[in-house]
């Protein structure tokens, strides 16, 4: 309730400050997925949500649920920790269930905010998570999302949805490091890709 009340809002500003979509029919209406996006800004969780229709349960770091009125709060629209740098078997037992729910699981592959635009490797996680589910993974790019500022001075918003990544190739196979990495870079790939358009 929260959320759909909250994501109203922003939708509403963002459209109003120019938010474009791109590749929505990428999404389907039912069923799980796992969207990966790009990381840049805080902004990039708000906004992705603002333009996709169902709702998005994302995996956050464990510190921002370290501070008892911001953990309320996003535990309330669908957040849930994660603490990186490790396996953390809680947070991947809680994406699988998301996903046994036909849910949407919202993940940042890089692990973290791109400040500068480096060409940063996926964790391990994302692929993880997609080669024991068996969901396909969809990639998004959030464009402009870094130049918000503060101040309420917003340029263009772009939100750009890919072909989902089948799993077709994985089938039948371990879930080993060889797989993960593969996935990873291709993640990766195709989300530079929509970056680049």
């Amino acid at each position: 309730m929260l959320y759909s009340f909250l994501r109203a809002i922003i939708q509403v500003l963002f459209s109003l400050f120019g938010l474009k979509t791109e590749g929505l029919h990428n999404i389907a209406e039912k069923g799980p997925l796992i969207l990966a996006a790009n990381h840049v800004s805080y902004w990039d969780a708000i906004v992705v949500a603002a333009a996709v229709k169902r709702p998005i349960h994302y995996m956050g770091k464990a510190e921002l649920f370290d501070y008892p009125l911001l953990g309320f709060f996003i535990k309330k629209l669908n957040a849930f920790p994660v603490r990186r740098g490790i396996a953390d078997r809680n947070a991947i037992k809680k994406a699988l269930l998301v996903l046994e729910e036909g849910k949407i699981l919202g993940i940042f592959p890089e692990g973290m905010r791109n400040l500068k635009g480096e060409d940063l490797k996926a964790q391990a996680g994302v692929a993880m998570i997609a080669l024991k589910s068996g969901v396909p993974v969809v990639p998004v790019a959030c464009i402009g999302t870094k130049r918000i500022l503060p101040l309420g001075w917003f340029r263009p918003l772009v939100v750009r949805v890919g072909d989902p990544i089948g799993l077709e190739e994985y089938q039948g196979q371990k879930v080993n490091s060889a797989a993960m990495e593969k996935l990873s870079s291709e993640i990766m790939t195709k989300i530079n890709l929509l970056l680049e358009k």
